[in-house]
């Protein structure tokens, strides 16, 4: 196949990437204990537009654009956060079993959100520590890869690993500490993943600081298909390495803090998307990190919406992606082990 028609053929496939995610998208807004019609749900999105207000239930109006769609636009750009920053590491460091939480922003994170919890502090207040504690444990790890005489991927690696584990221990010494009526369940639940508390105003204060994380990383998709080649045949094409990795490094970290910070853990996201998007897209980053972020969104809806329906109360995403992530993850390291 030549290049112009593998051209042609990763175009077609994100095009079609695309009507699936928006097909999803506007499934997933009638989707819910609340029932829409076809003629409500049409009435209602073209309301604001065409000023339909009479006989307009207004009950439909609050779970749509108060409720339901600042969830999905959430659950969207989180889902393609996750994605796209496990992908941009997984090139970043030319290991395929990288993830988003591997330098130990989730596990920061966390740790910032279970501190705020004891505390007793409001919501934003728990949002904003839980984003800080995680761009720290990667600062920290960064700092700590700077003391090393021979710092490498494996390094930078290991310290986060460890960083991580020390975080992790720490909210389990915090868990021990709290209230084990009302602080406990909190962290515990929170820990676990959830959408449930959505709203417009966490669209607003999230999405530019996602976004911010994600431009960056489109914007140098082509250097790091170079990086993945090795750091020696990147420096004799002239990208400058140490740079460019601080700048992705930073860019995922500050991805991964806002989606961690405002849904809590969602595991397994920023594991397997990549690998499925690598799948139909090669490991040419200008098309595989745009098909990761629709296929991360998709996916994350797609789980979203069994969470909302598969019981009476709520299931902690969290847990749903475990349960998909860890089979599914499964079945590609075998279909790749067959093929290789």
């Amino acid at each position: 196949m030549t290049n112009r028609n593998q051209s042609h053929h990763k175009k077609t496939w994100l095009t079609l990437s695309a009507v699936l995610f928006v097909c999803v998208f506007f499934l997933s807004l009638t989707i819910g204990r609340f029932p829409f019609t076809i003629t409500e749900f049409i009435q209602t999105i073209l309301s604001p537009i065409r000023g339909w207000n009479e006989n307009l239930n207004p009950q439909l109006s609050l779970v749509l654009f108060q409720i339901r769609l600042p969830r999905i636009i959430m659950v969207s750009l989180v889902g393609a956060g996750l994605s796209v920053a496990g992908s941009c590491y997984q090139s970043l460091f030319q290991n395929p079993m990288m993830s988003p939480d591997i330098l130990g922003a989730s596990q920061g994170a966390a740790f910032g959100a279970a501190v705020a919890l004891i505390l007793g502090f409001s919501y934003i207040q728990i949002v904003g520590s839980s984003f800080v504690f995680g761009i720290v444990a990667v600062g920290f790890v960064l700092f700590l890869n700077r003391l090393v005489r021979n710092p490498g991927n494996i390094t930078l690696i290991l310290i986060g690993m460890m960083i991580g584990t020390l975080f992790s221990s720490a909210i389990s010494l915090l868990k021990l500490m709290g209230d084990p009526t009302n602080t406990l369940p909190a962290i515990t639940f929170w820990l676990m993943g959830s959408f449930a508390s959505m709203r417009m105003v966490n669209v607003i204060y999230t999405a530019p600081i996602i976004l911010l994380g994600l431009i960056p990383i489109f914007l140098y998709r082509w250097q790091l298909n170079i990086v993945s080649l090795g750091v020696e045949e990147a420096s004799s094409l002239g990208v400058h390495v140490k740079r460019l990795r601080f700048i992705l490094i930073a860019s995922a970290t500050i991805v991964t803090a806002a989606c961690v910070s405002i849904t809590g853990l969602i595991g397994w996201v920023g594991l397997i998307v990549p690998h499925m998007s690598r799948i139909l897209f090669g490991q040419d980053n200008r098309y595989s990190l745009l098909g990761t972020a629709i296929f991360g969104a998709t996916f994350l809806l797609i789980i979203d919406n069994v969470a909302r329906m598969l019981t009476t109360s709520e299931v902690p995403i969290g847990i749903l992606t475990s349960f998909v992530g860890a089979p599914v993850f499964l079945i590609l390291i075998m279909k790749r082990h067959r093929i290789t």
